[in-house]
């Protein structure tokens, strides 16, 4: 458990260096015991984006494989997870489980953060997978042991492309859910069990998005986004999903012939999205009235910017190698065990990779330079990386933002035009959610 303390710091730099990341929702208890339940898309990235929702330390728990999983093995074991023994793995193991369970309870009667993936299984499903009655056995454990009930707390982890490095992540966190009726009933009654399970499910469900099929979030989110850009909205992100949540119940009865009323909504949503994208906008800009004073302004408030650009390139030409290795390294041990394992090996093999070669330039320029430049270097070299990231991102947006002024000032008819009919979508869409909404 060497690494246990660090783990917020830890899953913090990798979280917010690997992706674009938001956390909103609820607060967790920076004390006490609290269960984490959340979805598992994403192989081991999901700890470490649950660690930083949660603010705090968290014991995990893990499958037994990857105990004994070269390359693997030597982290889970560094932060403290606790092994779980699933049949498909090993039929005569699962009796051990009696043993982790045990231990986690303890974990939680003392006061620590646990956190479990209820579904027993990463997958690239679009949709919540079953769970396993783990996490209730385990909470209605602690129970008994702290002598009541105590916070379960639902975690949603929403990506846009979980894959792509620098992309948009987001953990939702959600309400604390009763079940001081349940507390005091133990692992071993089953129909506890299955109840607990079924509000566990239900508080999961309430912070994650179940698409139909992947093909259908496009739709969904551009639903959402035109509604947030023409009404005023909670900024919360429970608010978020609960209109994510509209669009994908509306679209699910639309497939089951129950509610035709989406059907022209849904084509038109299409024919919008495929227009902002061409145009390089999105709901929220196309409503942005920039005047070329404004524009002005905010140009020459970026000229400092243009200092730091060398920066950018210096970092393309000088971390090109170690990254472009580290991609071809992740896509080829990802093979095997799915593609939601791509970033955590990408993580991994960055690690690795970067490290060697931040020491291969460090030792090349002692030779030249000096040893103690070397190792000068070589302390410098992560945040020359970390800062070359954060420039090129930030010129990448300054140039989409340039942009956009450009074209909603060249196609002032077009972007008229289009405004007026994301103000009638977002009307049907009104109507939709409201009606959606009296049916249930």
């Amino acid at each position: 458990m060497w690494l246990y303390s660090a783990m917020p710091a830890i899953s913090s730099l990798v979280c917010r260096a690997y992706y674009r990341l938001t956390v909103g929702g609820a607060r967790v208890a920076p004390d006490g015991p609290v269960l984490l339940v959340a979805n598992h898309t994403n192989s081991l990235m999901d700890a470490p984006l649950v660690v930083v929702a949660a603010q705090r330390k968290v014991r995990f728990m893990a499958k037994s494989t990857l105990f004994t999983h070269t390359g693997i093995s030597w982290l889970v074991k560094a932060v403290g997870s606790v092994p779980v023994y699933r049949q498909q793995d090993d039929r005569k193991a699962v009796t051990q489980n009696f043993d982790s369970f045990r231990d986690v309870s303890s974990a939680l009667a003392e006061g620590h953060a646990v956190g479990i993936f209820p579904e027993g299984i990463s997958h690239s499903a679009s949709r919540l997978q079953p769970l396993k009655t783990g996490a209730a056995r385990i909470g209605l454990g602690a129970a008994l042991k702290i002598g009541k009930a105590f916070p379960i707390v639902p975690m949603g982890l929403v990506f846009r492309d979980r894959r792509t490095f620098r992309s948009a992540a987001h953990v939702v966190v959600g309400d604390v859910f009763a079940w001081d009726d349940l507390a005091l009933r133990g692992p071993n009654d089953k129909e506890a069990v299955r109840d607990l399970t079924r509000r566990i499910e239900a508080s999961m469900r309430s912070v994650t998005l179940n698409l139909h099929d992947w093909s259908d979030e496009q739709l969904v989110r551009c639903a959402e986004q035109v509604w947030r850009a023409e009404f005023e909205v909670s900024p919360d992100a429970r608010d978020e999903m609960e209109r994510l949540h509209a669009a994908t119940n509306a679209l699910a009865q639309l497939r089951l012939g129950e509610e035709n009323r989406w059907r022209p909504v849904a084509r038109a949503l299409r024919a919008h999205d495929r227009m902002l994208t061409r145009m390089g906008l999105t709901p929220r800009t196309l409503k942005d009235q920039v005047s070329a004073d404004a524009a002005l302004r905010w140009t020459l408030s970026r000229i400092p910017q243009l200092a730091f650009v060398p920066i950018a390139a210096v970092g393309f030409v000088l971390f090109w190698i170690p990254r472009e290795i580290t991609a071809a390294a992740a896509e080829k041990l990802a093979r095997a065990e799915g593609e939601d394992t791509i970033p955590t090996y990408r993580v991994l093999a960055g690690f690795l990779f970067f490290s060697i070669w931040f020491l291969l330039l460090a030792i090349a320029s002692s030779f030249f330079v000096g040893p103690w430049f070397g190792a000068l270097l070589f302390v410098a070299l992560p945040f020359i990386a970390m800062s070359a990231l954060a420039v090129g991102e930030s010129r990448r947006l300054t140039w989409e933002a340039v942009r956009r002024f450009f074209v909603l000032r060249a196609q002032r008819e077009r972007v008229s035009a289009l405004r007026e009919r994301q103000r009638a979508l977002a009307e049907e869409l009104r109507n939709l959610f409201e009606g959606t909404a009296n049916d249930q």
